[in-house]
């Protein structure tokens, strides 16, 4: 399917989704809007979604080429510039230009080691504050604090920005994920916009947990403001770990913007909610017994689980060993190689093509 976005027009929106695009003959669904100033960009944010599901793929010669069976629709002709596995953390990355957005992407994979089920259980019980630093009074869950800012992921990540950024010039960049990828995207973009400037910064999630205090997020709300967090109908994950109004400077609290998708009357709806991060209208108006797991796994009528649910150790393993190979056989004589980096019990190998 073709693209939607002129140039011109994405460097103006890029991802503040703040006014319309040419659809091309898509039909959307129908977008409700708490504030007059703020326009939820549809066909946009599916591009970005795409994006999302895209690097939960575990072909990784598939995702080298972006020929993966989740690489095309809207991301079609999306240049990869880095792809970052990390076997022992489980984790995953990739960072590349589309230049029909004019913007660099960042897109994170959060674990597939355990069961959803699982997963959530562990967002309910084992919660573990953590000083931000240089942010007097924040707190942030260490577990996901720890996944972006102690493993390969933010340093590899910063250098691909930075070097896309020499090559490309100062591009925007738009930063997501999903579920636990979507919290160790918010980290990479506060990151990125404490180093970069916050109007060079985006984020677009979808169905991510809470990750800091209300100071945090009140924090988080300031430095990257080009924010938009997607949850999807009965989500139980957004809820995760839990919020307590008649305790909001104690409990984890939401940073906004938040944009519920869920059904009205038999019709998908985009409501844009209110800058408090948790508007009681949005998603929190969902009663915790119809809470579901199920509702995590589609958003915008994409697929975002893994493709593979193997451990992901396994795959991880076996697919790194099919792009080396791939690597090996082709010899790619290119001006701009794409940068392969994958670490297993703390040995980094660096598969990059060579010029």
């Amino acid at each position: 399917m073709g693209r939607y976005f002129p140039a011109v027009a994405a460097a103006m929106v890029v991802f503040l989704l703040l006014s319309t695009a040419s659809h091309g003959g898509r039909i959307e669904p129908n977008i409700k809007n708490s504030e007059q100033s703020f326009v939820f960009n549809y066909t946009l944010a599916k591009a970005i979604v795409e994006y999302a599901s895209a690097v939960y793929m575990t072909d990784l010669t598939a995702m080298y080429t972006w020929t993966c069976s989740r690489c095309n629709d809207l991301t079609q002709g999306f240049e990869v510039r880095c792809i970052i596995v990390d076997v022992e953390n489980c984790l995953q990355a990739f960072i590349g230009v589309d230049r029909n957005l004019n913007a660099i992407i960042v897109a994170i994979r959060g674990t597939q080691e355990n069961s959803v089920q699982n997963w959530i259980e562990d967002l309910v019980w084992k919660q573990v504050y953590l000083n931000y630093p240089n942010m007097p009074d924040a707190k942030v869950h260490t577990g996901f604090y720890s996944a972006y800012n102690n493993t390969l992921l933010r340093p590899v990540i910063t250098n691909a920005v930075r070097k896309a950024r020499k090559l490309y010039g100062d591009m925007s960049i738009i930063v997501t994920g999903h579920s636990m990828g979507g919290a160790m995207a918010s980290f990479c973009a506060l990151d990125l916009a404490i180093s970069l400037g916050s109007d060079d910064v985006h984020l677009m999630t979808f169905g991510q947990p809470r990750i800091g205090n209300a100071v945090f997020a009140s924090y988080f709300a300031k430095i990257v403001p080009n924010t938009i967090r997607v949850t999807h109908e009965h989500d139980i994950v957004p809820h995760l770990p839990p919020y307590f109004s008649f305790l909001r400077d104690l409990t984890y609290h939401h940073f906004p913007r938040e944009v519920w998708e869920h059904t009205v009357d038999g019709n998908t709806t985009f409501q844009v909610c209110d800058e408090s991060g948790e508007d009681p209208d949005c998603c929190r108006s969902v009663f915790a017994l119809f809470l579901s797991a199920s509702d995590h796994l589609t958003y915008m009528g994409v697929d975002m689980g893994a493709d593979d649910w193997s451990t992901c150790r396994i795959v991880m393993a076996h697919s790194v060993e099919q792009l080396r190979s791939y690597l090996t056989s082709n010899i790619i004589m290119s001006k701009n190689p794409v940068d392969v980096i994958f670490v297993d019990h703390s040995v980094q190998i660096d598969l990059s093509t060579s010029s």
